[in-house]
């Protein structure tokens, strides 16, 4: 089922125009939050190096 970005409508898989508003639909929606999961997870895991490497690298001496 396809969801309407726009209105929110659930649509069968094989429309191109969602029934309610005529929006196009979104065309791959597993691949879409697929692809969105691993660039979150790539965006963690580079926030998270670039902490590491500010924990050693700043100074500590708070005089």
């Amino acid at each position: 089922m396809k969801t309407c970005l726009v209105c929110q409508h659930g649509n069968a898989v094989e429309r191109d125009l969602c029934e309610r508003c005529a929006t196009p639909l979104p065309e791959a929606h597993a691949s879409t939050q697929a692809r969105r999961l691993k660039r979150f997870q790539w965006f963690c895991l580079g926030l998270t190096l670039f902490c590491v490497v500010m924990f050693f690298w700043l100074p500590r001496d708070f005089y």
